[in-house]
C-alpha cells in the first residue's frame, strides 16, 4: 500500500496531506464551558495532532480485531476523539456510527444491533447506558471510554471498558492508509426513526470529504473561523463545520453541545466570523432578552438550515448579520442554498449545479408556482437518484420513485423558480380551514419576556373536523406562570390574526430536541392533554 496513489477523498490520506503541508495549524478547537459555570476549557488539534492521534487509534484498533469493514459506534458530544476515531476508520477501512450520547434502551440497543457494532467509544457518562442494552447488542464486544470530566463518574475498568487516554498514551508504529477507493464506507449515519425504526444511512469517504467542497460554495473566505454547537453525531456540523474546516485549512470552533444563552460570548471570545444554525435555534436565539450589545460581535455570516421567515430580517438587523439559508439531507439526494442578498425572504433557493430539485405531486408531475407539493431530487443529468440504508434494501427501493429521492418534505416554488420549505409530510398545521405559519407564531411569542423558548406545533382538532388541528405552543418560561401565560395571549392577540392564536400553552421546563437542535414534537404530543396541569387556555 505505500506506493498507492493518495486521494483528499479519502479522510485519512487527506488529513496525512495536510499534515505533511500545515502541521502545526490549530484547525480543530473543541472548548467547553465549565458545568459550574467557571472559565471555559479549550481543547486544540493541529494537523499533526489529529494525525498521530489517529494512528495510534488505528494501531489499537487493528490490535482488537477491527478489520475493513467492521462497524465501531462513536457515541460522544463534540470532542476531538470523535474526529480521531474517524481518520482512524478511514485508515482501516472500517466503518464509523455515529450516536447521539442521549440516546437509551431500546432505540440504542437496535442502532447496535443494526450495525453488528463489535466496539463503542463513548464518554463516561454512557458506560451505564451500554451496559444496561449489552445483552440485547450481541456483536458488542468492548468499549473505550473518554474521561467527560463529569462529576461522579466512576466508570468500569475492566477487560469490557477501558480509557481512551491509555490507547493514545501508547507509541505506535505508522499504519498505512488501507483502502484505495474513496468509495469505502466510512459512516452509518441513522435516522432520527420518527416514522418507525431508525435506517442507517450509509455515507462513503468521497461523500463524506467532498463535503468540505461547502466551503466554497457558501463563500467561505480564506481567514474564515467557523463554529458549530450543533452534534458531530449529525450531518449539518460535518459538512458545514468540519470538512470545510478540515479540507480548506480554517480554524473550526466546536462547543460540547450548544448554549444559546452563552452563543454570543463563545463567538466574541474565539473571534468566529460564521456559524451554523438549525430547527429551533434561529428562534431559541431570538427570545434571548435583547442587550445593547447584540450586534457587536465578530459574525458576518450565519449558515442556516430553517431560519423562520418571520424573523429572518428581524434577527440579521439585530445581530448584525446576514443569512445564507440551505437545505438537504442526509437521504435527501441533494442540496440548494440561497446565496446572500439573492433571492426571496424565506426562500431555501435553487439547488446545486448537480442536482435536480422540483416539487411534484402524489402521481410524479410537477407542481405549478405556490402549489404545495414533495420537494424531490434527482442527478442533473436525469439519471435515478440512489440512497443506501444499511441492510435494508426494500427501504432504500422505497425511497426512491420513478428515479426521484421523496425527500418527505413539502414545499413549492415561486414563480422565479425559488423554492420554499412549508412542513414535514403529515407536519402541516390547518386550523380553521387556514394554513397557519408556525414560524409567526413563534416570533410573537419569542418576543414576550417572559419566554426563554417555543415550538409550536398542531394537535387533532377538539372540534373533531377532519384535517383540523388545534394550535399548541410549547414555552419555557422564565417568570411565574399564570401571569405569563395571560401576557403570552394578550401578545398573539394583538399581533396575529385569530386562527393563528395558540388553542394551548404547554408550559414545559425544555424544549426535546435531536442532536440537530430540531424540536421533537412526538413528545410534547406524547406528555400533551388539554386537561394536564402545564397545559393552559385563554
Amino acid at each position: 500500500m505505500g506506493s498507492r496513489e493518495r486521494s483528499e477523498f479519502i479522510l485519512a490520506d487527506l488529513i496525512q496531506i495536510r499534515a505533511e503541508q500545515k502541521p502545526d495549524l490549530d484547525v480543530l478547537t473543541f472548548e467547553h464551558l465549565s458545568l459550574d459555570g467557571g472559565a471555559s476549557t479549550d481543547e486544540v488539534r493541529r494537523y499533526a495532532d489529529l494525525q498521530s492521534n489517529a494512528n495510534r487509534l488505528a494501531a489499537a484498533l487493528l490490535g482488537r480485531g477491527i478489520e475493513q469493514g467492521d462497524c465501531i459506534a462513536v457515541m460522544l458530544r463534540n470532542h476531538p476523539e470523535f474526529v480521531e476515531a474517524a481518520i482512524a476508520a478511514s485508515t482501516l477501512g472500517a466503518i464509523i456510527v455515529p450516536v447521539d450520547p442521549r440516546i437509551r434502551g431500546e432505540k440504542l440497543a437496535f442502532m447496535l444491533r443494526k450495525a453488528r457494532c463489535r466496539a463503542v467509544i463513548c464518554a463516561d457518562d454512557c458506560i451505564d447506558t451500554l451496559l444496561a442494552v449489552r445483552e440485547q447488542a450481541p456483536d458488542l464486544e468492548w468499549v473505550w471510554w473518554l474521561d467527560s470530566g463529569a462529576p461522579g463518574m466512576t466508570p468500569l475498568e475492566d477487560g469490557f471498558a477501558q480509557p481512551v487516554a491509555e490507547v493514545l498514551a501508547r507509541p505506535a508504529e505508522t499504519v498505512d492508509v488501507r483502502i484505495d477507493s474513496p468509495t469505502a464506507p466510512l459512516q452509518i449515519m441513522f435516522t432520527s426513526g420518527t416514522t418507525g425504526d431508525p435506517k442507517g444511512i450509509v455515507g462513503d469517504n468521497a461523500r463524506f470529504c467532498a463535503a468540505g467542497i461547502l466551503g466554497n460554495i457558501f463563500g467561505y473566505q480564506p481567514e474564515e473561523r467557523p463554529y458549530t454547537g450543533l452534534s458531530l453525531t449529525h450531518g449539518n456540523a460535518q459538512s458545514v463545520t468540519l470538512m470545510p474546516a478540515l479540507s480548506l485549512g480554517l480554524r473550526a470552533v466546536f462547543s460540547r453541545r450548544f448554549t444559546k444563552s452563552k452563543l454570543w460570548d463563545v463567538l466574541r471570545k474565539h473571534d468566529c466570523t460564521t456559524f451554523s444554525l438549525v430547527g429551533g435555534m434561529a428562534t431559541a436565539i431570538y427570545s434571548e432578552p435583547e442587550r445593547a450589545d447584540d450586534a457587536d460581535n465578530p459574525v458576518r455570516m450565519v449558515v442556516s438550515g430553517g431560519m423562520p421567515a418571520a424573523i429572518w430580517q428581524p434577527f440579521e438587523r439585530r445581530f448584525g448579520v446576514e443569512i445564507l439559508e440551505f437545505y438537504g439531507a442526509m437521504d435527501g439526494g441533494g442540496m440548494a442554498f440561497k446565496p446572500i442578498g439573492q433571492g426571496p425572504v424565506g426562500s431555501f433557493g435553487r439547488p446545486m449545479p448537480n442536482v435536480e430539485m422540483k416539487v411534484l405531486d402524489e402521481a410524479g408531475d410537477e407542481c405549478p408556482p405556490g402549489v404545495v407539493g414533495e420537494i424531490c431530487c434527482r442527478p442533473a443529468d436525469g439519471g435515478k437518484a440512489e440512497v443506501e440504508y444499511y441492510g435494508d434494501s426494500v427501504a432504500s427501493q422505497k425511497k426512491i420513485r420513478r428515479g426521484w429521492n421523496r425527500s418527505g418534505d413539502m414545499g413549492h416554488t415561486d414563480d422565479e423558480g425559488w423554492l420554499f420549505f412549508d412542513y414535514r409530510a403529515g407536519g402541516g398545521i390547518r386550523h380553521n380551514g387556514d394554513f397557519v405559519n408556525a414560524s409567526f407564531v413563534e416570533r410573537a411569542i419569542a418576543e414576550c419576556s417572559e419566554v426563554e423558548d417555543v415550538f409550536v406545533y398542531g394537535v387533532p382538532a377538539a372540534s373533531g373536523a377532519p384535517g383540523e388541528k388545534d394550535v399548541v405552543a410549547a414555552v419555557v418560561l422564565s417568570s411565574e406562570i399564570a401571569a405569563a401565560t395571560q401576557a403570552i395571549f394578550s401578545s398573539c392577540r394583538e399581533r396575529l390574526e385569530a386562527n393563528f392564536v395558540p388553542s394551548y400553552l404547554q408550559v414545559v421546563d425544555e424544549i426535546p430536541k435531536t442532536a440537530s437542535e430540531k424540536p421533537q414534537e412526538r413528545f410534547l404530543l406524547e406528555q400533551f392533554a388539554p386537561n394536564a396541569s402545564n397545559v393552559h387556555r385563554e
